[in-house]
């Protein structure tokens, strides 16, 4: 397990070591699908790779194996699991420099795909802002064998509150543009929320939202602290 109040004051993963613990298989599922990547300023993919960068390290520190899965309407690229810095190293570079050819986003093909791959119990992170259905089953179906983390990547506080009126915008996944109230908008976008936490719930998937541009190390700290409440409250003790 990872010694996260360690990590935030140092801002370097620590891990706590037992003895009974065995080598995990821990993936990165990530969304690269044309919403996650439509912000001329690259806020997105930065939260995204540093995320991922604290998960990799951690990897590392424990003797862990770590892969990658990057999708979006297809499977874009696979880093099969392995361990060491320079295999850590090499999956951040994939999260930095990859160009995806796909726009959408299929959760389906991907989940199963990770399915197919992840024998034995693993541990896995899908990193996207779930702005497209159809993943809920796929994730309680998985979720009786593994455990599966969802991030969800939401940048609805970008907004100003104070922004109002109808602007013209086209969706990065299918390129159609459409007017959209910004006021409508901002409600949709909490309610997109809560339908996400709860289909969570529903499937069993623990759900940490991170805000684009965010403190990832404060905000894996927390959902880490939280899980682990969590687990003492199950287990009684």
């Amino acid at each position: 397990t990872m010694d996260w109040k360690v990590t935030a004051r140092t801002g370097e993963p620590h891990i706590k070591r037992y003895i009974e613990e065995r080598e995990q298989f821990i993936y990165l599922l990530v969304d690269v699908s044309a919403s996650m990547r439509n912000d001329a300023q690259g806020h997105k993919r930065k939260t995204v790779t540093e995320v991922c960068a604290l998960l990799a390290l951690a990897a590392v520190k424990n003797h862990d194996r770590i892969g990658l899965i990057l999708f979006s309407d297809r499977i874009e690229h696979i880093v099969p699991p392995s361990k060491g810095r320079s295999h850590a190293m090499r999956i951040m570079d994939e999260l930095m420099h990859f160009e995806p050819e796909g726009r959408g986003t299929d959760f389906a093909e991907m989940l199963g795909r990770f399915g197919h791959m992840a024998r034995k119990h693993s541990i896995a992170f899908v990193v996207s802002d779930f702005m497209t259905d159809g993943y809920a089953q796929e994730l309680q179906a998985l979720a009786f064998r593994h455990d599966i983390n969802a991030i969800h990547l939401s940048d609805s506080h970008l907004l100003a509150p104070d922004l109002s009126g109808l602007v013209r915008m086209q969706d990065a996944e299918s390129g159609e543009q459409r007017v959209v109230d910004l006021g409508r908008n901002r409600t949709q976008s909490s309610g997109h929320a809560e339908r996400l936490t709860q289909a969570m719930l529903e499937s069993g998937v623990n759900l940490l939202n991170l805000p684009v541009g965010g403190d990832c190390v404060a905000a894996l700290a927390g959902f880490f602290d939280a899980r682990q409440r969590q687990q003492v409250a199950e287990t009684g003790g």
